[in-house]
């Protein structure tokens, strides 16, 4: 009698978690879904931070707020820095690792490709129509009105078959980004062992600092391919400047998981249809031929023709900020010592960081204002900006016919740039007496460049100095911290806010439409 009313009891919950799985993914909106799995994930990498132990040899535990700020800085892939790294032990360098996996752009894509997938399935469910006899079949003797009706059926027929085959595509389509996700990463972490182990000067400088070379690895793949910024060292990248091979090794990793990702997609899925021959990855593939009927609902699978014109178009922004490095920088502070090589593949690794790595070699304080001006615009610039001089078929996507039946409340929205002002301008306040009194470092520009790299998730900071204070105060420690390191409590609190709006940017995009300027 026990176990029996155990086993009721076990069902019946069970039945209610179901529930509430579907009522979840049918009836609420994507942006509160990913917000909710943002901040959990914020505050679950916050509390197991907080529990494991510091490097050896702190004096003292940073605070709270600055933990919480690095867990919310690791899981939206923003890498601004409230505490030294190297404070951090392997423990929780592993943990952060993990968070910025779990926060990467194409792991949450999968996320979504996995509902879709359960969705797409559900609705594609078979039904009962009654008798065994095919709605399809044809009569020995038919006239022209039977041909007709038979068509009908027929087409019917497809169309109720439709939501099974995109079910069974969006499901191909998730391995195939699973198996991408797996050998990017397992590729990037053994090529990376084997730069370690054959390059003895990087290999000596993570021994200097107690850095194992498994972690550093693991850790540095996975947060270039999500495109995070934040790397073990409290230098970050800039320790490694002289070393040009280990600077080439990660720019393609940039681009794979990010800016980039359309197009390595694309050709993956090519290459696998070409040594596979399975005709279900030429559907994937038919954006190409305009056939969008079978199109999976994927963000990150665009038309062939929208995927070129990203490549030549990040290839183009790309160029242009070397060219303006390069001109501007050469003979600077920040590139002295290098030899030409070196400046060269500097200035290239920060031109590909700039849309939303965030890894630097170059002290940002010392690079010039035209340029900063140059990498707030490209900071601000969503991940698959493209110029194209087509228009685009509304029939893109599946996805796109939800956007006629938008709510008032999404027509309401604020642009991202009008947005992004008001934060600035709720800084500028919090921060209005050290605005006052220290006007070198918080100068409006580093102010607007920490607010952009924070909403562009990029991770950019001009960092803070004591040398710059005007007022000099003898307890003034330069640490290896960002410039929003140094804020309020308030000012950290707006540039979480910000780090969220900026991972979930893809909801704001259309906002401001209700606006109109004369």
């Amino acid at each position: 009698m026990g176990l029996r009313s155990f086993h009721v009891s076990s069902t019946t919950q069970y039945s209610k978690l179901q529930m509430i799985y579907h009522l979840l993914l049918f009836h609420v909106h994507p942006f509160w879904l990913q917000l909710f799995y943002f901040v959990s994930l914020s505050v679950l990498g916050f509390l197991i931070l907080k529990a494991l132990p510091m490097t050896p040899g702190m004096v003292s535990r940073p605070m709270d707020l600055d933990l919480i700020f690095t867990s919310v800085s690791a899981t939206t892939v923003s890498s601004m820095v409230a505490v030294e790294m190297e404070s951090f032990s392997n423990s929780q360098l592993l943990l952060i690792t993990l968070l910025m996996l779990l926060g990467g752009e194409v792991f949450t894509s999968m996320l979504g490709l996995h509902f879709t997938y359960i969705k797409s399935k559900k609705k594609g469910a078979p039904h009962d129509h009654g008798g065994n006899k095919s709605s399809l079949e044809l009569d020995p003797t038919v006239d022209e009105d039977d041909t007709t009706t038979a068509q009908n059926q027929m087409e019917q027929g497809l169309k109720s078959q439709l939501p099974c085959d995109r079910a069974s595509l969006t499901r191909l389509l998730l391995f195939v980004v699973l198996g991408y996700h797996v050998v990017v990463h397992l590729t990037g972490y053994t090529l990376m062992l084997v730069y370690l182990s054959v390059v003895s000067g990087a290999r000596a400088v993570l021994s200097g600092k107690g850095i194992s070379t498994y972690t550093f690895s693991i850790f540095t793949i996975v947060s270039t391919f999500a495109n995070c910024g934040f790397v073990p060292t409290n230098e970050g990248m800039l320790v490694f400047r002289t070393f040009p091979g280990l600077l080439l090794l990660l720019m393609p990793y940039v681009l794979l998981g990010n800016t980039l990702f359309p197009v390595f997609l694309r050709l993956a899925i090519w290459a696998l249809q070409r040594l596979t021959k399975r005709p279900e990855l030429g559907e994937l593939r038919s954006p190409c031929d305009g056939d969008q009927g079978n199109s999976v609902a994927y963000d990150h699978l665009l038309t062939c023709r929208h995927t070129w014109f990203l490549a030549l178009t990040a290839a183009l922004f790309v160029l242009v900020q070397l060219v303006v490095f390069c001109a501007m920088e050469w003979g600077s502070q920040g590139l002295h010592g290098l030899t030409a090589m070196q400046k060269v593949v500097a200035a290239l690794f920060m031109s590909v960081n700039s849309r939303h790595a965030g890894e630097t070699v170059v002290d940002l304080s010392t690079v010039s204002s035209a340029v900063m001006v140059l990498y707030v615009v490209i900071m601000y610039l969503p991940p698959y900006t493209a110029f194209l001089p087509f228009k685009e078929s509304d029939k893109q996507t599946c996805a796109d016919s939800d956007k006629k039946g938008r709510s008032i409340w999404q027509k309401l929205l604020m642009s991202p740039l009008a947005c992004l002002a008001m934060f600035i301008l709720v800084i500028c306040t919090t921060e209005r007496q050290q605005i006052a009194d220290d006007p070198l470092n918080f100068s409006v520009l580093n102010i607007v460049v920490e607010v952009i790299s924070a909403y562009g998730n990029v991770g950019f900071s001009t960092g803070y100095s004591c040398g710059r204070q005007l007022r000099p105060d003898g307890s003034c420690r330069d640490t290896w911290v960002g410039f929003s390191g140094k804020w309020s409590r308030e000012g950290k609190l707006v540039l979480m806010a910000v780090m969220f709006y900026g991972r979930l940017k893809k909801f704001s995009m259309h906002g401001g439409k209700a606006w109109k300027i004369a």
